[in-house]
């Protein structure tokens, strides 16, 4: 479907004709119409689907041909890199249009409280806004939302991982009952579903377009050992590799993040930690370190796996399986975007092996298990009681189950097709 079919307003196809945009993707194909008619909508779609366009170029329309007093729209997201993204793409979609907007979010690169109050007090037609910094200027009492039609949560999952339930039904109770709104998020599970519930006035419009398969460019693999031995895999695979520019190494906890950034930069590697733990300050100091080049490595939870989108990272690593299938997809679609190829390893323990079969059946797909390479134990698993029945131990050498071992060759399975163009059979991760 062409943007011209939507019946947009003249200056703000103005804007898409300036920025190349032609054809819409399935979840704008799907949700605008919804939203250009007024309906409130609930969406599963994650990050690189065209999302941000979606929900921004119903509002900049219905803007244009019904201008409005006070704050028309406010947007929030989780972090403040992500309210940045959709701040620049609000400008460029808007640039032919009357629309300004105002991006709320604390740190050293965000305006100061003071201002930002004046902002606030003079008012924009769109207001994007990490919700903690948005909270922070309604206590003061001089933010009026009362004129609000549109209240729009962008990746409303990671709002809930990151404990935000609370100042979001704060924000909403500032706002009309008679509104629209629009919540977004990766995935869709029951919590998301009763957040919503406390969230919306009218039965919501549901579109379901989450991109649940890895991309073909990315060459899978996974190395079957136990936890003690992973730190040492880890600086085999990095050390000395000069043609990788920026890696990820994505841990469940904050406390798994804290242990493996400790244990790099023991074994003289250039590495930054990233979590929920951090400051603003700091983890966008960290993750400006990592964008630059300056630090090629990074550990983190998956508060790095959506809505951060950083260029050339070469190799993805899972140092533990992703309790959700879903966030596999995410965190290794952090590498081979923008047509690039990309290498993603994961580390299976013997507790992890089920949980990994389960992203293997999602993704339909047999992962290559790869040997370990020379001098890395698989290391000995927990003790079970019945001896473990030979599943995970030293016979295997490393190689894993029978249906995934170096015998496969290539990185694919025959369903997936043989994609392989990057990682050595040593697991290096680099450029053959």
């Amino acid at each position: 479907m062409k943007f011209t079919e939507f019946g947009f307003s003249e200056t703000l196809m103005e804007g898409l004709d300036a920025m190349g945009f032609s054809e819409a993707t399935p979840i704008q194909e799907q949700a605008i119409p919804a939203i250009m008619a007024g309906k409130d909508l609930l969406g599963c779609a994650q990050t690189g689907t065209g999302k941000t366009a979606a929900f921004l170029l119903p509002i900049l329309n219905r803007y244009t041909s019904e201008p409005h007093k006070g704050t028309d729209t406010l947007i929030i997201g989780p972090t403040r890199e992500l309210v940045q993204q959709v701040d620049r793409q609000l400008e460029g979609f808007s640039y032919f249009t009357p629309v300004s907007s105002i991006p709320i979010y604390g740190g050293r690169d965000g305006r100061s409280m003071d201002q930002e109050r004046k902002a606030l007090k003079t008012g924009a037609p769109v207001i994007v806004a990490t919700p903690g910094r948005l909270i922070a200027h309604l206590d003061l009492g001089y933010v009026d939302f009362s004129q609000v039609r549109h209240f729009i949560l962008d990746e409303a999952d990671r709002m809930l991982d990151m404990g935000f339930v609370h100042d979001i039904l704060k924000i909403a109770s500032h706002l009309p009952k008679k509104r629209q709104t629009l919540l977004f998020s990766a995935t869709m599970p029951t919590r998301i579903r009763k957040f919503a519930r406390d969230l919306f006035n009218n039965e919501p419009v549901e579109v379901n377009v989450a991109v649940s398969k890895p991309a073909e460019n990315i060459l899978q693999g996974a190395y079957e050992l136990e936890d003690e031995s992973k730190v040492k895999l880890v600086a085999h695979l990095l050390q000395g590799k000069k043609n990788l520019q920026r890696t990820i190494i994505f841990a469940s906890t904050k406390k798994k993040v804290r242990e493996v950034n400790t244990a790099l930069h023991r074994a003289g590697l250039t590495v930054a930690a990233i979590s929920s733990d951090l400051d603003q300050n700091a983890r966008e100091e960290a993750l400006q370190d990592f964008r630059s080049g300056r630090v090629p490595i990074v550990v983190a939870t998956d508060v790095l796996s959506r809505g951060i989108d950083i260029k050339g990272i070469d190799v993805v690593i899972n140092y533990d399986v992703p309790p959700d299938p879903e966030d596999y997809v995410h965190r290794i679609g952090r590498t081979a975007r923008a047509d690039a190829s990309g290498v993603a390893l994961t580390f299976i323990s013997r507790s992890d092996r089920s949980r990994f079969r389960r992203i293997e059946e999602m993704i339909d797909m047999e992962i290559r298990r790869m040997p370990l390479p020379e001098g890395i134990p698989v290391g000995n698993p927990p003790s079970r009681g019945s001896g473990g029945r030979g599943r995970g131990g030293n016979s295997r050498g490393g190689g894993g189950r029978g249906r995934g071992g170096s015998s496969r060759g290539g990185g694919r399975s025959s369903r997936g097709g043989n994609n392989d163009r990057r990682g050595g059979s040593g697991g290096s991760g680099g450029r053959r």
